[in-house]
């Protein structure tokens, strides 16, 4: 039997099926083509920026350019993947879930082995057909120089078994969990968590003893930077004695135990308690428990409630507290400092946006979940042919997400009064931060009900809510970067900016109109970039209230021109009418 037959047997029907079918997809091969032209625009955009129009260039220069590029694309790859495995894996088992055929999947002749690593590997194959992809740039990138052939198989190898691993970890919340919310909740704080703790425990250790290298092989980032830099984090001689063996075998072997516990604890974990639950209170055939009073509007009602999101949410909510207390610990025991990340932001700034992005990522999950589960659960047509007008229905789930994710709310906003007691920011700046985080979290709400309302599959709205948010967030980061590093010839390198920015254009606007286009919606999309690019420029040139007008004025309108059709074409947004052109 050849290699193929054997990945097949050993991964089982599931992965079988998905392998024959995701080629014969559109979609597949868009995004790969997608992927590849996202970086080679980026490629473009860093060459701008670090020699414009020059036509003359030192083979030392163009080495050093190939290195900074293969830095660059090493780290955000391996933040995207790391990302889409996690996220794939995980909305993978939970949709199965949500929509009751993981139970016809359990009552089959499938294996605990071949049922788990399936679904593992049937999620992770367009992930791993993207890393594949990767190979020509990288060795594209080779041919500038300043990068050999050991580095680029370290950094697919890693990146492969880190992105493993993150999908690992994803279908065994996915089986362990059973409300969607709850698992992608716990699969992003268990990914940030588990990397803060690596790097926490390798601090405290000592990174040169043996047991701080072992304990960080566990961090891919870690282990990225020796592959990026060898010189500088060993005492290399020749390239050709850089080896991750460790590494590699410590994430590989991390991954193997999680699929095992999955294994072990797959019949444990599903059906769930809550179906042996429901099947006793019927054949009870009395009532189990005193009826409440339901309020005038019922949907805020059970969102605010009801435990619509699962009996141990205030676990997840314990979590992300204590994960933002050892952030504050960490950045305000030193007191503060004049050092900048990267030359744009103080480490206590750095740690108010990573715990923001982990906010509004939950806030959106918490609002793409609110509708999805309620279409999966069958509930949602039932709510739709009721007296509940469509002004109710989106003001509820609106509010509900905002007072279940209150704690993720309310943490940044302390947070920013933290640095404000620091006299790190003065008082205006505190007013800014505030009211412009404040108006990301609508907008992420509201991409997060915007989703849910545009694409029928629960899957599908998932993925494109949270990868929003997530790539928005990226693309800003990029920018910051190739602006520092242009910043001595911004205006020359103005060009190629405009051409990453289209593209980021292009891309909000297709998620933005996919079922129902609007001229307002099509504006958001063709201005959000520009004027987050406005943004940023303010930003770094030590600009406090363009940034905050700019951050209200683009985000404020977008998040309205995604709830003004939701409510006065609530049919035709949720797909159960039409309008006929004339």
């Amino acid at each position: 039997m050849d290699l193929k037959g054997r990945l097949v047997l050993l991964a089982g029907p599931i992965f079988s099926r998905e392998a024959l079918t995701a080629p014969r997809q559109l979609k597949t091969y868009a995004m790969r083509a997608g992927y590849l032209f996202a970086f080679f625009v980026l490629l473009y955009t860093a060459n701008q920026a670090t020699f414009g129009w020059q036509q003359y260039r030192s083979p030392g220069a163009t080495a050093r350019f190939g290195a900074y590029v293969f830095q660059i694309f090493a780290f955000i790859q391996l933040t995207l993947l790391l990302f889409a495995g996690l996220l794939f894996s995980a909305g993978n088992v939970a949709a199965e879930k949500d929509r009751r055929t993981l139970l016809l999947l359990l009552m089959t002749d499938l294996k605990d082995r071949e049922l788990v690593l399936g679904k593992l590997l049937a999620s992770l194959l367009n992930v791993f057909t993207l890393l594949l992809c990767s190979l020509p740039l990288f060795v594209f990138v080779r041919l500038l120089g300043g990068v050999s052939l050991l580095q680029i198989g370290w950094l697919l190898a890693i990146t492969g078994a880190a992105v493993y691993a993150a999908g690992s970890w994803g279908i065994l919340v996915a089986f362990w969990r059973e409300k969607t919310f709850q698992t992608l909740s716990i699969s992003l704080l268990g990914l940030v968590a588990f990397l803060a703790i690596v790097e926490m425990l390798t601090f405290l250790v000592g990174p040169q003893t043996s047991a701080g290298e072992w304990i960080g092989a566990l961090d891919p980032y870690r282990s990225l930077l020796r592959v990026v830099s060898p010189f500088s984090m060993g005492g290399l001689s020749r390239i050709s004695e850089l080896s991750l063996w460790h590494s590699l075998g410590v994430l590989l072997g991390l991954a193997v135990l999680l699929n095992l516990i999955t294994i072990v604890n797959l019949r444990n974990w599903n059906p769930s308690k809550s179906v042996f639950v429901a099947v006793k209170e019927d054949k009870s055939g009395g009532r189990t428990r005193q009826a409440r009073t339901v309020w005038n509007r019922p949907i805020l009602w059970r969102e605010i409630m009801t435990k619509a999101y699962g009996r141990k949410i205030f676990l997840i909510k314990l979590a992300y507290i204590l994960f933002a207390g050892l952030i504050g610990l960490a950045l305000f025991r030193g007191g503060a400092t004049d050092a900048l990340v990267l030359g744009m932001v103080s480490w206590q700034g750095l740690g108010f946006v990573l715990l923001a992005l982990l906010s509004l990522m939950l806030v959106n999950a918490q609002a793409v979940t609110s509708i999805t589960s309620e279409r999966d659960g069958q509930t949602l047509e039932v709510l739709l042919v009721t007296e509940i007008s469509p002004r109710e229905f989106i003001g509820g789930k609106l509010l509900g997400v905002f007072y279940n994710a209150r704690e993720a709310l309310l943490v940044p906003l302390l947070f920013v009064g933290m640095l404000f007691v620091q006299q790190l920011i003065a008082a205006e700046q505190v007013v800014y931060l505030g009211v412009g985080y404040i108006m990301l979290c609508a907008f992420a709400a509201m991409l997060g009900l915007h989703s849910a309302i545009s694409f029928d599959n629960s899957r599908t709205a998932i993925i494109n809510s949270l990868g929003t948010i997530f790539f928005l967030f990226i693309g800003i980061f990029i920018c910051m970067i190739l602006i520092v590093e242009a910043r001595s010839s911004f205006a020359l390198q103005l060009p190629s900016f405009l051409i990453f920015i289209v593209g980021g254009s292009i891309g909000l606007w297709a998620s933005l109109t996919h079922r129902n286009p609007s001229p307002a919606l099509t504006l958001s999309a063709g201005v959000l970039p520009f004027v987050t690019f406005y943004a940023i420029t303010a930003f770094l040139l030590g600009e406090s209230f363009s940034v905050f007008l700019a951050v209200c004025a683009a985000y404020g309108f977008t998040a309205l021109a995604m709830m003004m059709p939701a409510i006065s074409e609530f049919d035709v947004s949720l797909g159960r009418a039409t309008i006929e052109k004339s």
